[in-house]
């Protein structure tokens, strides 16, 4: 353990209020407005551009995830962070999420410190179990294990991440005999801030809190009422395990689409959740709980940006969360759109929020 019992921490500037992100799980689909569909060539290299904007435009974290099933191109997405690395040069970059269920610890290690180092420390750990399974066949796992793996290897990837000479065992695979561990970055630390994410699970949530590291909760849709019941466990747990839960952060993310007109982001949006997800999941976005998302208190970030802006504030004040990222790429979501999205975010949202947020 680092000082104090203490894992390493992201940090954040209060003055700079809530930190505000974009990811992408770098899903290769279709535009259902257009029928057409990019190749996986210009997908990757719209995903470095778009870190590339969002930097420019002053937002603070990009993130790419992994899935590994038709219709995603970063599979290897430690890659694609090491050219966001390469081609940016202050934005916070992450993971998000990487599936340490089916991963290497030592290999996730290696390849997150090189980026850190990189990028002049720039590279944050959001470690995850999957919400996409068929990766377990794919690399050789059993989805039998699913819980097991998760919780044996986050362990190990913390005690990595906190020990530069490592002595483990456990159950699925060989143990570590002051196995030294490099590279490290270089911080006080040597080591990465590591989140742990969190999907609908209230015991994940607990674990979370119990073991005291940094919590990331995506939201699908609903009422953001409703997500602060797992916010708050994870909390009261870390309290009564002997953390200072007010120093623990909280990341939250889902999707968003801005637009100057909101029924029009709705309209326009609405297409690429629904068939992106028909093609991904199995089944589509109902329309209604869609619709529901013009309610300040939803959790789908959708609409023009003064709604926008009235929705994050109303869930920061509800989840006191330190971070939120919005996913709008998915389901072949144009260039043009993103652009015209960043620029939103960057001249009519992200100055309304820091102006509320902010700390002096």
């Amino acid at each position: 353990m680092t000082e104090n019992n203490r894992h390493v921490m992201p940090k954040f500037e209060p003055s700079k209020g809530l930190e505000f992100g974009i990811y992408t799980l770098g899903d290769h689909l279709p535009n259902p407005h257009t029928g057409k569909r990019i190749s996986a060539e210009q997908r990757l290299k719209e995903i470095v551009e778009m870190a590339q904007l969002a930097e420019q435009a002053g937002i603070d974290v990009f993130q790419v995830g992994e899935s590994h099933q038709d219709y995603f191109v970063t599979q290897s997405h430690l890659i694609v962070l090491a050219m966001v690395a390469q081609a940016t040069n202050q934005i916070k970059i992450t993971s998000g999420a990487t599936i340490i269920s089916t991963s290497d610890p030592v290999r996730v290690f290696e390849d997150a410190a090189t980026i850190d180092l990189l990028s002049n420390g720039r590279m944050e750990i959001i470690a995850g179990r999957a919400s996409r399974v068929g990766l377990f066949e794919l690399l050789g796992y059993n989805l039998a294990d699913y819980e097991q793996l998760f919780e044996e290897k986050f362990e190990l990837l913390l005690k990595i991440n906190e020990n530069e000479v490592v002595d483990w065992a456990g159950e699925f695979r060989k143990p570590l005999k002051h196995a030294h561990v490099l590279p490290r970055p270089n911080n006080a630390a040597q080591g990465l801030p590591i989140w742990r994410a969190v999907g609908g699970s209230l015991d994940s949530a607990q674990k979370a809190g119990r073991l005291g590291v940094p919590m990331y909760q995506a939201h699908l849709g609903g009422p953001a009422s409703v997500f602060k019941e797992r916010i708050d466990l994870y909390r009261t747990t870390a309290q009564s395990s002997g953390h200072q839960a007010d120093q623990l952060p909280v990341a939250t993310g889902g999707f968003f689409y801005a637009h100057e007109d909101m029924m029009e982001a709705y309209r326009a949006y609405y297409p690429h959740i629904n068939e992106g997800m028909k093609k991904t999941n199995g089944s589509g976005f109902p329309k209604q709980a869609f619709a529901q998302g013009q309610d300040y208190r939803s959790v789908i970030n959708v609409g023009d940006p003064q709604l926008i802006v009235e929705k994050l504030l109303y869930q920061h004040e509800l989840f006191g969360n330190q971070r939120y990222v919005g996913q709008l790429d998915f389901g072949g979501v144009s260039m043009d759109e993103i652009k015209r999205n960043i620029t939103l975010i960057g001249e009519r949202i992200l100055p309304e929020i820091r102006k509320h947020t902010m700390k002096k």
